[in-house]
Parts: C-alpha cells; structure tokens; sequence
C-alpha cells in the first residue's frame, strides 16, 4: 500500500500581507497529479489543514477542490484536525463525505477508532488523532490524569495500541503535536505553558508508520516517525526547506521504502544581504528579481524610501530590515550636554548623531540643513 504523508496546508494564511491561495491551489493541484501518476493509495493530511479557526468562503473552495481531486485520482484521503483549526468547522458534514471515501477526524473519542484500509496483504488500520488540547478533553476522561500533551498524547497511544491489539493487522497514526528534538520556525504558534507541547517520540512506540504534523519543515525523528512539513512556504525562515511529502510503503510484514517527493515552489523566497545601491544595481541579484525577497540592508544610515526602490527592482520583496554592517560608538554624554553652547548647525547635526548611534549627517544633508538655517535666519532679519 502506498501512503502520501503531508500536514500544514494552512488554507488562507497571508505571506507578509499576500494571499498565497492561487499559489498554495497550483501545489495541491500538483499534488493530485503526482497522486495520480504514482498510483497512491490513501493520502494522508496531518493537521493544520486551514490556517484560522474561522475560514473564509474561498477557502472551503481550496479544500474542496483539493479533497475531490484526491479522490478522483483513486486515493483514500484521511484528514485530522490541528491546532489551527476549529474541529466543528473543519468536521462539518464529516459523516457524509466519508461515504465519498474521505474521511475527516475532528473529535477527542475517534482516536482509537481507525480508518481500515484493504490491500492483497490484509487491513491497514489508519487511526487519525485530532489536536488534543488536555484542558479541552479532560473532563471527558476524569479517571485519567491529562494535564500535558505528553499525558494526552500518551492516553490516546495506550488505547490505539490495546485496539490495535485486538483487530490485528499492519497501522499507521496520524498526529498533530511538537515532538522533542525538532526546532519549530516563528510561524508556528507559540502553545507552549510550561512545556506542555513536548512529546517524546517513545510515545508513538507501535505503528509501523507515524505521520506527524504542526512542523513546517520535513524531518525524520525515526525510520518510522517523520515530520513532512507543509506544502508552501510560510516564513523566510523556512527558506530553501524542500516542499513535499513522503511516501510510504507497506509492505506485507509492515514498513518498507520510505520516499521524498518534491512538489513544485511557486516563487522562491531569497534573503538579500548588502548595501542598497549593491542590491538594486548588482547584476548578481537579478535571478532573484521574481522571488519573494526579504532585504537586510547594510548601509550605515537607514535609506530614505527603501522599500519603494527595492520594489521597483524586486517586486514581490516583500521585508526591508535595516542591519548595519559598522556602526560608531555612541558618546556617553547626554543630548542636553552636547548641544549646550553650540550653534543650529551643531545642535541638529549632533541630534542626527544622537538618534542615529553615532552616524552624523551626509554631506548632502548638511547642505540641506545649511540651506533651510540660512532661510530661516533670513526671514527672522525680515521680520
């Protein structure tokens, strides 16, 4: 049996103010054909499948185009909710599409109750575990102590594992968690409260496969237990990460090849490093100049309108951060001290050196500024 692992599709998230929804509809399209052509048996979505818990119209569009796709390219789709998601919104009307053969598992109780797969070699048993919030699905457990996602996650293994006992036959868990051992990139949520989200991968012991989401990067904790990462790229920080999707075989006595499949990046994202005049003039850059661009300019004073420039050159840049690449040792003495005794010329050229961490006026600024004190001392002799 051949299983697709992706995760994190974030339907509807926004790249620095950007809709990615064209982009992210051209990948899954991709994906379907890729489904298609490889003759993939069930794909599976490990959570994070919309980006807010309140999704927009065009977004169920998205999903459905993706979900039906799948299907018509023969596949099983089973999906489980994450903690972006809400799981009354994304589970809606899950008892009917399951019927189409995909199936959406959104509720605490369906952990331990897989979806079967058949093959020439028996039963696979798919248990899909939605995000388990402890201080959300406690109450409905009071004789287990579920104050952690390690407690939780673990709860739910223990009783996937004794299901698993009694049916038999080969098993694959999906789960949306932060396992230990994996650096997360800023764009996924912060759900840390004292150390909750950790989970030690000892707690997925079992399954011959374990698809893990919530990690937008791929990963192998294990042979057995991956990360696949999501589909587009999110974050500069994930810059130059592969997008795609593993591969999973079963084989009739339990795992077997293991295979990365790319999927296509529909912009590229480039961190440019340098002086502005370098960035906007350097033929070096222009490969870069329809990628998505975060520019770290290096000047020693903040360029005046950079974004503006750089965007005539780049434009879909899309983050200007001023670094400078030398800077002048501040003075120790106070702003009022330094202009004391000192004429207008001193005294703005020295604010300028103040706000500024030492770097004073251009050449070109203090003609300026000579222009508008000699106006100024002009209009006073007038007056």
């Amino acid at each position: 049996m051949k299983i697709l692992h992706t995760s994190d599709w974030h339907i509807g998230r926004t790249f620095h103010g950007h809709s990615t929804l064209g982009q992210l509809t051209e990948v899954l399209q991709s994906m379907v054909e890729t489904v298609r052509s490889r003759d993939i048996d069930v794909v599976v979505v490990a959570g994070d499948v919309f980006d807010s818990a309140t999704p927009a119209a065009e977004n169920y569009g998205v999903l459905t185009a993706a979900l039906r796709g799948l299907r018509d390219a023969g596949a099983t789709v089973v999906v489980t909710s994450g903690n972006h998601d809400s799981s009354a919104r994304l589970g809606f009307l899950a008892e009917f599409v399951e019927l189409a053969g995909i199936h959406v598992i959104t509720q605490h109780n369906q952990h331990d109750q897989p979806v079967t797969v058949d093959d020439e070699h028996g039963p696979v048993h798919i248990y899909g575990i939605p995000y388990l919030e402890p201080a959300l699905v406690r109450h409905a457990y009071p004789d287990a102590e579920l104050r952690s996602h390690e407690q939780t996650l673990r709860f739910a293994m223990d009783r996937v594992r004794a299901d698993l006992a009694a049916r038999g036959g080969r098993s694959v868990v999906v789960s949306h968690c932060f396992a230990v051992g994996i650096e997360a990139s800023d764009v996924e949520r912060d759900i840390t409260a004292g150390g909750l989200d950790y989970v030690p991968i000892g707690v997925f012991d079992g399954p011959d496969y374990v698809a893990l989401g919530h990690i937008h990067g791929r990963a192998a904790l294990s042979e057995r237990v991956r990360y696949s990462g999501a589909p587009l790229h999110y974050s500069f920080s994930e810059a130059g990460k592969p997008r795609g999707g593993w591969l999973v075989e079963l084989t009739a006595d339990g795992l077997g090849p293991v295979e990365w499949l790319d999927l296509p990046v529909p912009r590229r994202l480039t961190v440019l490093t340098g002086e502005l005049d370098d960035l906007l003039t350097n033929a070096v850059h222009a490969v870069h100049e329809q990628d998505w661009v975060s520019a770290v300019v290096t000047d020693r004073v903040r360029p005046l309108d950079g974004m503006r420039r750089l965007q005539e050159r780049f434009g879909w840049c899309a983050a200007l951060e001023h670094r400078p690449a030398v800077t002048d040792q501040p003075v120790a003495a106070t702003y009022a001290e330094r202009v004391r005794a000192k004429s207008d010329t001193e005294i703005v050229a020295g604010f300028l050196e103040h706000v500024r961490n030492g770097v004073g006026p251009s050449e070109f600024e203090r003609s300026v500024l000579a222009e508008v004190l000699a106006e100024q001392a002009a209009g006073e002799v007038a007056a």
